[in-house]
């Protein structure tokens, strides 16, 4: 599938959903008008309030410290889990050790977690970064521990028969072994880094995306809550595009996936 047709097909589902949405706003086909109204509001009414976001230019702020969040949550802790990643791959003894304390921290709620980082760190940038910081790190630490005990063993024998250093099978056989599986991590804990920062705001602060759909939670005003969530996921797109522009040029020398054309 070409990408011409694969973003045609990908508009149409969503011309299809606000469609459907928009019918069942403003016809009586799956209940009252004015019932599904309530529940759901009109795609009419979220997005003017989306274009009212960004003409009063309101959203700016509120989108900065969010993206902020997001990006502190998402670089910190994706680091973090790609080096520990590396290392306990790379040390089995040691990985053998904590192996029962990191699925410990890995079982505890997030959610849970969100009140003692507010006490912690208060209700800034910080609070929300640490709460990112837990969904983003254990998603990459486990898939680069994996792609990294995944490389062959024939491939580790002919490099060190070649006279590969360790500094050198690092760079030559450990490092692309573990990118595509990085890569994929990254795109899911992208979402879950926002996930972390908009929770947090959620449940304590002042500005941010979490913010305003909270705001809006509170005062039952439906169209502000879709009206966030919307701009939130445009926000996930956005973020996620730029990962896979990073991955497309880092793994440039992979070759394409079955089927793709």
């Amino acid at each position: 599938m070409n990408r011409v047709t694969l973003i045609s097909l990908q508009i149409a589902v969503a011309l299809v959903l606000i469609g459907a949405w928009h019918l069942c706003s403003n016809y009586p086909l799956v209940g009252e008008v004015k019932n599904i109204r309530f529940f759901f509001s009109t795609p009419e009414d979220v997005a003017l309030r989306i274009v009212k976001f960004f003409a009063t230019g309101m959203i700016w702020k509120h989108l900065w410290i969010t993206l902020t969040e997001t990006m502190l949550a998402f670089v910190i802790g994706a680091g973090a889990g790609i080096v520990v990643g590396f290392w306990f791959a790379r040390q089995p003894r040691v990985a053998a050790v904590f192996d029962p304390y990191v699925k410990m921290a890995n079982a505890l709620p997030r959610v849970v977690l969100a009140p003692i980082f507010m006490l912690w760190f208060g209700l800034g940038v910080w609070s929300k970064v640490a709460l990112g910081f837990t969904l983003v790190f254990f998603i990459v630490f486990f898939n680069v521990y994996q792609g990294v005990k995944e490389v062959s063993p024939a491939v580790l024998a002919n490099a060190r028969m070649l006279g590969m250093n360790e500094r050198q099978l690092l760079r030559h056989v450990y490092w692309p072994s573990a990118l595509s599986w990085m890569f994929s991590s990254l795109h899911t804990s992208v979402g879950f880094a926002l996930v972390g920062a908009v929770v947090g705001e959620y449940l304590g602060s002042a500005a941010g995306l979490g913010y305003i759909i909270h705001e809006a939670e509170g005062t039952f005003d439906v169209t502000g809550v879709f009206a966030g969530m919307v701009v939130l996921s445009i926000f996930v797109l956005a973020i996620d595009m730029l990962v896979t522009l990073v991955e497309n040029r880092l793994l440039a020398w992979r070759p394409p996936a079955a089927g793709q054309g």
